[in-house]
C-alpha cells in the first residue's frame, strides 16, 4: 500500500488526478477501522492531515463554508451558536478523542447512512464543495448521496468543504443507539423549523440518509405558528416520518423499533424545535 502525502491543496488533487484509486484519509476515524478489521486494502492512502486549507472555516453573510478538515470539537465551540443542528450531531459522535479527530468531510466521504451529521446536512440546506484538477463544483447534500456507502463524487475529486445557509429559525437533532455514548445510531432524525417551512431527515433507515416530503408538507400545512402545538399534530408527524423510512434489521436494531423510533423522536424533536422558535419570539417581543 502507498501513502501519499501532499502538502498543499494543489498536490493533493494532482495526487488524486493521477491516483484515482487512492483513499483519503485525513481523521481517520472511518477508514482505519476498515482497514483494521480488513474490510478494506487500497492500493494507496491520501493522507490530507498537511493540508492547511482544508483545515480552515469563514463566515459571511451568505453563511458559513466549514472546511473539510475541521473536526468535530471545533464545530461545537467555534460554530455551535451559527450551526446549531450541526453541533448537536458533533457532540453525538465517538468518544472526545474521535471528535478531535473526525472531520464532517469524512463522515461525508464515507457516507455511510448512519452517519450522525448527515441528515443536519440535509434539513440545512448544506451543498458539499468537491474539487479536482479540473476546477470544482457543489453539490447539494440531497444529490450527494447515491447509494448505502456511496456518494456522488467523481473519482478524481476530494471534499474540500461544506456550505450552509445562515441559520433561520430553530434546528434540532436526536438519535437512538445501544447505549448513551460512543455508538454508532439506530436512527437518526433532524429538523429544521422556520416560518412556513419545514425540512426534516433521517437516518440509519434507509439506504441512504433521506429528507421525509410527505411528513413535511403535512406540518407545514397544520402548524399554526405561535399557537399551542397538539398532540395530535405531533403524533401524525411521527408516523409519516416513520413511514417514509426503509429500515433494516440488523445487529444494532430491527425494522420494527426503528419506525418506532423514529416516530418518537420525530415527536420529541418537533416538540424541542416548537419551544425553542416560541421564546425566541418572545424574546424578540
Amino acid at each position: 500500500m502507498d501513502f501519499l502525502r501532499p502538502q498543499t491543496l494543489a498536490e493533493a488533487l494532482a495526487l488524486k488526478a493521477e491516483r484515482p484509486d487512492a483513499v483519503p484519509i485525513a481523521g481517520g476515524t472511518d477508514v482505519m477501522v476498515e482497514l483494521n478489521f480488513g474490510h478494506r486494502r487500497p492500493a494507496a492512502l491520501l493522507d490530507l492531515t498537511r493540508v492547511r486549507e482544508l483545515t480552515e472555516s469563514s463566515t459571511s453573510d451568505s453563511g458559513v463554508r466549514l472546511g473539510a478538515g475541521v473536526p468535530y470539537t471545533r464545530v461545537i465551540t467555534e460554530l455551535g451558536d451559527r450551526l446549531p443542528g450541526l453541533a448537536m450531531a458533533s457532540r453525538t459522535v465517538g468518544s472526545p478523542q474521535i471528535r478531535n479527530r473526525g472531520t464532517v468531510g469524512g463522515n461525508l466521504g464515507a457516507a455511510s447512512p448512519a452517519g450522525d451529521t448527515h441528515p443536519v446536512l440535509l434539513v440545512t440546506g448544506a451543498e458539499i464543495e468537491a474539487a479536482s484538477v479540473r476546477g470544482t463544483r457543489r453539490i447539494p447534500a440531497e444529490e450527494f448521496y447515491v447509494g448505502v456507502k456511496r456518494n456522488a463524487l467523481a473519482e478524481d475529486e476530494l471534499i474540500t468543504a461544506v456550505h450552509l445557509p445562515p441559520r433561520s429559525g430553530s434546528q434540532q437533532f436526536a438519535k437512538v443507539g445501544t447505549r448513551n455514548a460512543m455508538v454508532i445510531a439506530v436512527c437518526s432524525f433532524a429538523l429544521a423549523l422556520d416560518r412556513g417551512q419545514v425540512r426534516a431527515a433521517i437516518g440509519s433507515a434507509a439506504p441512504t440518509p433521506r429528507r421525509v416530503p410527505e411528513a413535511e408538507e403535512f406540518l407545514a400545512a397544520e402548524l399554526e405558528w405561535g399557537a399551542p402545538l397538539p398532540d395530535s399534530l405531533k403524533r401524525r408527524f411521527g408516523e409519516l416520518v416513520a413511514a417514509a423510512a426503509q429500515p433494516i434489521d440488523d445487529v444494532r436494531g430491527t425494522a420494527a423499533y426503528r419506525r418506532h423510533a423514529l416516530s418518537v423522536l420525530a415527536r420529541r424533536t418537533l416538540g424541542w424545535a416548537w419551544r425553542e422558535n416560541s421564546e425566541e419570539g418572545q424574546a424578540c417581543a
